[in-house]
């Protein structure tokens, strides 16, 4: 089977292109090789190709650079993802988009259902929800929302949080924003599982929750740092540029009706990451 991956270079993308060369043809794009924004390109790119199925998990995901640079976060999240369903549409290719807890706007106090209704606070969100729509316009398509995703690739929380580790700094973090640390190798695994699944919006996070700050506590105990160094601070005091949604853990009900089992808690996947990262 032919699949087409967007973002190639990215954590994700890596990751997918790894596990899936095993046993398909797997094409990884990054953006020197796609650009998504680009609808000649994109139309070209996949008509040569005509995939069976395309991943798209190519996007801006800075958060607070979204709100600055507003123009790109609507071109790449929402245009381009346009453009790719669009492309993928004229040659039957089947689309999975990678979406983002932050099409919510934090006020429930329980899981967010994939029946629930998106409500973005901030131009992240905004776009990638706009992205959301786009493709479901076309009629084979599925949207997989996850959440404070990291990986072994490029940068992100974990990475930061160890690399801190190694310094004698004072490190303040959020601790009134709430939601479900997702590791890359469990999101990839469960998305390998839904190309065989009926199309549809699916929630995919690691079990359990925290806060930003519990989540910062956690790896450095288990990377052998002083947690003690990090402090609590409200999402006001730290100033970020974006508003972000204060809850946002997902429901994984969509998956448990199609037989998938849910992800492992998000404490046994961060030793696993820590460990195989420890190692390298």
């Amino acid at each position: 089977m032919d699949i087409l991956i967007t973002g190639g270079e990215g954590q994700l993308g890596k990751e997918l292109k790894k596990k899936l060369s095993e046993c398909h043809s797997v094409h990884s794009l990054g953006k020197g090789e796609l650009e998504i924004t680009n609808k000649e390109q994109a139309d070209f790119v996949i008509s040569n190709i005509k995939p069976h199925i395309i991943i798209h998990a190519a996007a801006f995901t800075a958060v607070d650079k979204c709100e600055k640079e507003m123009k790109k976060a609507y071109e790449v999240n929402s245009i381009g993802t346009g453009y790719i369903a669009q492309a993928g549409k004229k040659v039957n290719s089947k689309i999975f988009y990678i979406s983002t807890d932050y099409v919510f706007d934090g006020t429930k106090r329980f899981p967010y259902c994939e029946k629930d209704n998106p409500i973005p606070i901030s131009v992240y969100g905004m776009s990638k929800w706009l992205g959301e729509k786009l493709v479901l316009t076309y009629s084979d398509a599925t949207v997989i929302r996850t959440s404070w995703l990291y990986g072994h690739y490029g940068k992100n929380f974990v990475k930061t949080m160890l690399d801190l580790g190694n310094r004698n700094k004072i490190i303040k973090v959020v601790n009134d924003q709430t939601g479900s640390p997702t590791y890359v190798n469990d999101l990839t695994d469960t998305i390998i599982q839904l190309l065989e699944k009926k199309s549809g919006i699916y929630h995919v996070s690691n079990s359990g929750s925290c806060t930003w700050y519990e989540f910062a506590k956690a790896i450095f105990e288990k990377a052998g740092y002083d947690p003690k160094r990090i402090f609590p601070v409200s999402t006001k005091e730290y100033g970020a540029h974006a508003k972000r949604p204060c809850y946002s853990v997902l429901d994984n009900q969509a998956l448990l009706k199609e037989g998938i089992k849910p992800l492992r808690n998000w404490n046994e996947a961060l030793v696993e990451f820590i460990r195989k990262e420890t190692k390298s």
